[in-house]
């Protein structure tokens, strides 16, 4: 099914409320599948910005975005991160897009809407329909559709996205410089989809990534997965208090050091088995997936930086989580 195809038949169950088995489907996986003393200057360290957006990117494969201003250590050892230092913040430049002939991209595009002139890509995030209605707020438009793998940067206009047409809402409790979400209702069922915006951004400390997503103070349930369980599809989920052990854990990321991706770093954390990923419910119902590597490293879906967290901090915390 070519995009207007995709297009013209969205528009059509949207409309008259009709839609057949292959749309539902479609739709329903794509859109259920995060100083004392005076300081010395601290020199800010650049992602590479010329990042084509594709799809694939699963929390246990690189992610597209590579490659940062000089060499990275392939291994890097779990530093003794002091609470309260600063650190060279990594800047993840504004997206910049295929060019016309379509250099670069790759087959299956993750989702995303263009939105304020940026462009905002599918959440790790997830939100259930029936949840989503408590967290809509001003409509902010609809897209019109009409990206795919082969656009240029000239189609990517406001509100142009490759999800068809769907309405887009600012969420309620986040900014939406940092995320909005769309909604759309088939067969009186809501399907809901988050975009986070994760370019265009400086991470000092992990608070600059893990503050948006609101965690401190505001899990209700948490649960965990062995790699072994989330890489075979098992989903052998088990429980993670949401107590004070957790709650530390959340301050120390928030304390984290953020380190850049490279082609060396991900190779080396994702040709090994040694991750746990987490789940967090939040009291807006919203669950945000994590993935700890035993090498002291956290990171939030595929955005470009790593969190690297105090060493005791992590340690105590993977070890509670069993094996």
């Amino acid at each position: 099914m070519n995009e207007e195809q995709f297009k013209q038949n969205y528009k059509k169950a949207v409309d008259h409320m009709k839609t057949n088995e292959q749309m539902k489907k479609r739709v329903e996986q794509s859109l259920n599948t995060q100083h004392q003393g005076p300081k010395r200057q601290r020199k800010p360290l650049y992602i590479a910005a010329s990042v084509v957006i594709a799809a694939s990117i699963g929390l246990a494969a690189p992610s597209v975005w590579q490659q940062f201003n000089g060499p990275a250590e392939p291994t890097p050892q779990v530093a003794e991160v002091t609470p309260g230092a600063s650190f060279d913040p990594i800047v993840i430049p504004k997206m910049e897009l295929s060019d016309s002939q379509g250099k670069g991209a790759m087959a299956d595009m993750m989702q995303l809407v263009v939105y304020g002139g940026n462009v905002y890509t599918q959440s790790p995030t997830l939100l259930e329909g029936a949840n989503a209605l408590d967290l809509r707020g001003e409509k902010l438009g609809t897209t019109t559709g009409g990206i795919n793998e082969l656009s240029g940067q000239d189609k990517y206009t406001e509100l142009a996205s490759n999800i068809g047409e769907a309405d887009i809402y600012a969420v309620n409790g986040y900014d939406k410089d940092f995320r909005i979400m769309s909604y759309t209702e088939i067969d009186g069922q809501v399907y809901a989809q988050l975009f986070d915006k994760n370019n265009g951004i400086t991470i000092g400390t992990g608070a600059d990534l893990i503050g948006k997503l609101h965690l401190d103070g505001n899990v209700a349930s948490a649960q965990w997965e062995t790699f072994d369980s989330w890489n075979n599809g098992k989903q052998q989920f088990q429980p993670l208090a949401a107590d004070e052990s957790l709650e530390s854990f959340i301050s120390a990321l928030s304390a984290a050091k953020p380190i850049a991706t490279s082609p060396e770093l991900e190779e080396n954390l994702y040709g090994k088995e040694d991750r746990k990923m987490i789940y967090l419910t939040l009291e807006d119902k919203t669950q945000v997936p994590l993935v700890l590597f035993g090498e002291g490293l956290v990171r939030y879906g595929n955005v470009p930086a790593f969190l690297e967290v105090e060493k005791g901090a992590f340690q105590s915390f993977w070890n509670s989580l069993g094996e």
